[in-house]
C-alpha cells in the first residue's frame, strides 16, 4: 500500500490529509486501484475512488474507468486516459497527453479536465537523488502547471496560485 501525508493551499484542502493507495492486480495489464483520504482537520475521510485501470504496453497508453467519493461532489462516474510520446529514446523525456472527465450519479453534471505536459526523470540527479520536472497546461481551464517531484517530496503549483505539496511514506 502507497501512503502519503498531502497539504495544500488552496480553499479546499487547507488541512493535512492522509492519503492511501493500493493496486490490486487483475492480470498483467489490468489493475484495481483504490485510494482515499482522511482529512485531519475534520476527522473523517474526505475522498475514496475505486478504478479499473487498464495499461496499454504498445501504446504507452492507460485508460481507467471507476466510481469516486469527496465530501463535495458526493458520488461520480468517472473515465480517464493518458497518452505518453517519447521525446528521446530512452524514455526519460515524454510529452503527455491526458484527460479526465467525472459526471456525476444522475449523469447530468459533468466536469472534464485535459493537459498536455512535458516530463523528465533524472535518476540519481544526485546521489541517492532521483528528480521529476512536469510542466503543462491544463486544457479546461486554462492554466499552466507546474510539479517538482524530489524522491519523496512533490510540489504542485499552478498560475492561478493553487499549490501543494505530498511527502510520500
Amino acid at each position: 500500500m502507497e501512503t502519503s501525508l498531502r497539504y495544500g493551499g488552496d480553499s479546499h484542502f487547507k488541512s493535512l490529509r492522509i492519503h492511501a493507495k493500493e493496486k490490486l492486480p487483475i492480470d498483467s495489464n489490468t489493475y484495481l486501484q483504490v485510494h482515499g483520504e482522511l482529512d485531519t482537520r475534520i476527522g473523517n475521510p474526505s475522498y475514496f475512488s475505486a478504478q479499473i485501470r487498464h495499461f496499454y504496453p504498445d501504446l504507452a497508453a492507460t485508460l481507467g474507468v471507476g466510481l469516486q467519493y469527496d465530501k463535495h461532489d458526493k458520488i461520480r462516474y468517472t473515465v480517464r486516459g493518458k497518452k505518453a510520446f517519447p521525446v528521446t529514446t530512452d524514455g526519460f523525456f515524454t510529452f503527455n497527453v491526458k484527460g479526465r472527465c467525472d459526471i456525476d450519479k444522475e449523469f447530468k453534471q459533468r466536469k472534464s479536465k485535459g493537459a498536455a505536459e512535458f516530463s523528465w526523470s533524472i535518476f540519481n540527479f544526485q546521489k541517492d537523488q532521483d528528480v521529476r520536472l512536469r510542466v503543462g497546461y491544463e486544457v479546461f481551464e486554462q492554466v499552466p502547471y507546474l510539479q517538482i517531484r524530489e524522491n519523496n517530496w512533490t510540489l504542485n503549483a499552478d498560475y492561478k496560485g493553487r499549490w501543494n505539496v505530498r511527502y510520500d511514506l
